[in-house]
């Protein structure tokens, strides 16, 4: 229930959570109020009678008995305000006792203010960590010279599409990819032309990749790429096909006109391997094949013997 509260112009102010030593105080202050009406219209009318009868001549008996009603009514009078002023202490302490209460409820919203503050602050800081974060793992996954899958990132998409083809009955290719003399171009241009050149092939098998496919630098010169479910040898052979005809195109760097050859080696899940172990190996030992025939790109079916060694 809420709490009336007087002001000193008479209109009234409705607390909510005024404290019960306060109503009971207002409820006092509105009796002594009434009280102050009654003496008031009462000595005022006692006074009227007296000035009547004095101006008519009044006896010394009368004059006593107005005195005695005058002094009545002033000790009524001086017993009201002696009233009010206790009750104007009790008001004067809870209003103290609430302004206090506003002024620490006040300290408190700055405080939570600060602490609202410091804690959108923290957020921004922890968004701007998880940034870094994330974008330090991307960093970790991708290789730093061509900024393509690493070997560590290829692994996982292996195993991963290895999964799900076994679940789905899907063929995987695997193709392994070796630039053919590409050390003779790094020993005579320097490592800065290579770099340039392994960005060049990395954007190349990048143009040719398919949705869902993945390609990497595994090191070096070498690269691979995953091809999941491409439903047939052929379709293997087609894209290996454009894989090589891109990275063999005439490449232009720095006013130098280079020419780069890759040989692949192609590996077929789950014909030539289960495992993504196998897949790899034999996908090199068919590289090596490739290199070996100058054909291009072999298949592991066709390899007859795993050879050793680059030329």
């Amino acid at each position: 229930m809420n709490n009336i509260i007087t002001s000193h112009d008479g209109s009234s102010l409705t607390s909510p959570d005024a404290p019960a030593s306060l109503e009971k105080a207002l409820e006092k202050s509105e009796d002594v109020k009434e009280k102050m009406v009654d003496c008031v219209t009462e000595l005022s009318s006692v006074n009227e009678v007296v000035k009547q009868e004095m101006a008519g001549g009044i006896s010394t008996r009368e004059a006593k008995k107005a005195l005695a009603q005058s002094e009545s009514v002033e000790e009524k009078v001086q017993e009201c305000a002696d009233e009010l002023h206790e009750v104007n202490q009790v008001l004067a302490e809870g209003i103290g006792d609430k302004n206090e209460i506003n002024r620490e409820l006040r300290k408190m919203g700055r405080k939570l203010a600060a602490t609202q503050h410091m804690l959108s602050l923290a957020q921004d800081v922890l968004a701007v960590a998880e940034e870094a974060a994330e974008q330090a793992v991307k960093r970790t996954l991708r290789d730093f010279v061509t900024g393509i899958p690493n070997r560590e990132l290829f692994d996982d998409r292996l195993d991963q599409a290895i999964a799900l083809a076994e679940r789905g009955g899907w063929l995987l290719g695997v193709m392994f990819i070796d630039l053919n003399r590409f050390k003779a171009i790094n020993d005579t241009y320097g490592h800065a032309i290579g770099d340039k050149v392994l960005q060049a092939v990395a954007q190349r098998l990048n143009e040719q990749v398919r949705s869902g496919d993945t390609i990497c630098r595994w090191g070096g010169d070498e690269f691979l790429y995953l091809l999941v479910n491409p439903q047939s040898r052929k379709n293997i052979e087609r894209i290996a096909r454009k894989v090589l005809n891109s990275v063999s195109e005439s490449l232009t760097i720095d006013d130098l006109a280079l020419s780069i050859e890759p040989s692949i080696g192609i590996a077929v899940y789950p014909t030539n391997g289960n495992t993504a172990e196998e897949l790899l190996a034999n996908a090199d030992a068919a590289m090596y094949r490739a290199k070996k025939t100058k054909t291009g790109y072999t298949f592991f079916d066709d390899v007859p013997g795993v050879s050793t060694g680059k030329s």
